[in-house]
């Protein structure tokens, strides 16, 4: 696999503090929509040029990441898995058909990429052996934090995933984008295919349900974040 596909997306910044404070302040199928450049870079990739799925990487490769990160709610885990999508689609992308559903193709690799990583998981808890209440514990210690912080972020990030992973498919991966992956508009608007008007229209219509659906105590879980 080439060098270099997901370095756009080192630097993400998973931060649901932010992502909460940004909360508490047109049906767009943007998956499926590509331009003729990148319809053009598609064929290209197809036909053996590295170069040209380089770009299309760059362009959809932070898409991937929301959308694994939204499964797995673990960044780590989804920069690892998003590896392993960009290898099976470069494999595989003699077998697209139509250049035109690049993304809808690609996001479809990652969500069985992730059923698969997890159905592997599941096969390997079945298989370790149980530990010890206190060697469990001490597989989990974190002593960067106190306990009680450390709980009250899992709690934020939990509400927060569950209420993304609520929303309409056309609000999780902007939403994802913009606040939690700290991308650029520009960058979204590559990532996703779509102009600045209809990305900051999603944004808004997305950021409306979210807060419809905190709870009224939300904001208190933001003191010291």
């Amino acid at each position: 696999m080439p060098a270099g596909w997901v370095e756009t997306d080192q630097g993400t910044n998973v931060s649901f503090c932010d992502f909460a404070r940004a909360v508490s302040g047109n049906h767009v199928l943007y998956s499926e929509i590509m331009t003729d450049a990148e319809v053009a870079l598609v064929k290209s990739a197809q036909s053996g040029e590295r170069a040209a799925f380089e770009e299309l990487v760059r362009r959809t490769s932070r898409l991937v990441f929301a959308r694994l990160y939204l499964e797995t709610g673990d960044q780590h885990r989804a920069e690892d898995l998003l590896q392993e999508t960009l290898l099976v689609a470069f494999r595989s992308l003699g077998q697209l058909a139509d250049a035109q559903g690049f993304r809808s193709w690609l996001l479809k690799i990652a969500q069985n990429v992730a059923i698969d990583a997890a159905r592997r998981d599941l096969s390997r808890k079945r298989s370790t052996p149980i530990r010890t209440p206190v060697a469990a514990l001490s597989q989990v210690a974190d002593k960067s934090a106190r306990p009680e912080d450390r709980l009250e972020r899992e709690e934020l990030r939990g509400q927060v995933l569950a209420i993304l992973r609520s929303l309409p498919e056309e609000y999780r991966l902007p939403l994802t984008l913009r606040y939690i992956g700290g991308a650029e508009y520009e960058t979204i608007c590559t990532q996703l295919g779509l102009t600045n008007g209809a990305l900051r229209g999603l944004l808004h219509r997305g950021l409306k349900l979210m807060r419809a659906k905190l709870p009224p105590d939300f904001g208190n879980n933001l003191a010291g974040g």
